[in-house]
């Protein structure tokens, strides 16, 4: 059991955030440990073969994501704000001193007994390597996250929404109790249950940083980077339903107003597609699909990501929340 201090100065610096690389990361992992979550393995199957495409699977990024153990902390920036953009957390990794690179790095080669080439060159020239470290990241979110992040941002801001109700209702003790079953609060301690290595606030730094996210699994991950206030990523509420079908009776009222073709597609892009798979799903014609496509675009509803010589189409958080104001309408 670890315990973590809490004065009333860390009670009042403890905030939430949402982080695209605490999604990264993760996601990462589940997808090259090959076993991953019941409840991910729709995602999963479309996904591999875009990465396997890229070459992603045998880059840089999958050198320092490995199956299990250590990730190198610097892949982790704690978020300066509520809920900053991939190119910020980019921007903050881009610019890791070389002496933590390295320290970081040799953390992992004696946890993996190895660094694999890629790794290696990263650790010889950490400023030229970080830049082409980052350019994978952004490939990677593009073929894995993007089509797929209006989805997983409603479920991390629906627990955050969720927690602070908690919070207003019954205070931050009832908060920490809930958060996870290895983690409670006593006093003015938050101890962490199976947590490897002791936890304290000489080298952890002061406040605590909330971060759900819905490709932890059941575990909890901490950062501890001081002088930044050590991150506790937490698997979000509402991750295990995150790819289950919906709003396929909203097609109905919404075709009434955008039209029967533009209603059905709106709706077969539970999961993100190509004009393609598109027009077979729907009968429609290729053209037909691409003009509303790109009315839908147009409109807000539907944002474009390019995964190698095709391009994917997927629903934007508007188009979620029309598709979900119309399915519940009597």
């Amino acid at each position: 059991m670890t315990e973590l201090a809490f004065s009333a100065s860390d009670l009042a610096q403890m905030r939430f955030a949402v982080s695209p690389m605490w999604e990264v990361g993760p996601s990462l992992r589940l997808l090259r440990s090959g076993s991953g979550h019941r409840g991910h393995r729709g995602w999963a199957a479309q996904v591999r073969p875009r990465l396997a495409a890229a070459g992603l699977d045998r880059g840089r990024l999958a050198e320092l994501v490995p199956a299990s153990g250590y990730v190198p902390d610097f892949l982790n920036p704690a978020p300066a704000g509520p809920a900053p953009t991939l190119a910020e957390e980019l921007a903050r990794i881009r610019a890791t001193p070389a002496a933590r690179v390295r320290r970081e790095l040799d953390r992992l080669r004696h946890e993996q007994k190895r660094l694999g080439p890629r790794l290696r060159g990263l650790y010889a020239e950490p400023r030229e390597e970080l830049a082409r470290v980052a350019e994978e990241i952004g490939t990677y979110w593009e073929l894995a996250l993007a089509p797929y992040w209006a989805r997983i941002r409603a479920v991390l801001d629906a627990d955050i929404h969720h927690r602070l109700r908690q919070v207003a209702a019954h205070g931050a003790a009832r908060l920490l109790n809930e958060l996870h079953s290895s983690v409670s609060w006593d006093a003015d301690a938050l101890r962490l249950a199976r947590r490897p290595g002791p936890l304290s606030r000489e080298t952890a730094g002061s406040g605590l940083l909330l971060i759900p996210s819905v490709f932890t699994g059941p575990g909890l991950f901490t950062r501890v980077t001081p002088p930044d206030p050590p991150q506790l990523a937490y698997p979000a509420r509402g991750s295990g339903s995150l790819w289950e079908s919906r709003h396929a009776t909203a097609a109905g009222p919404l075709a009434t107003v955008l039209g029967r073709s533009r209603a059905r597609l709106l709706t077969e892009l539970d999961s993100p597609a190509s004009t393609t798979e598109l027009a077979r799903r729907t009968g429609l014609s290729a053209a037909g699909v691409s003009q509303c496509l790109t009315a839908l675009r147009g409109a807000g509803l539907v944002s474009s990501h390019r995964a190698g010589r095709c391009v994917l189409y997927a629903r934007t958080s508007v188009a979620e929340a029309v598709l979900a104001a119309s399915a519940e309408r009597p």
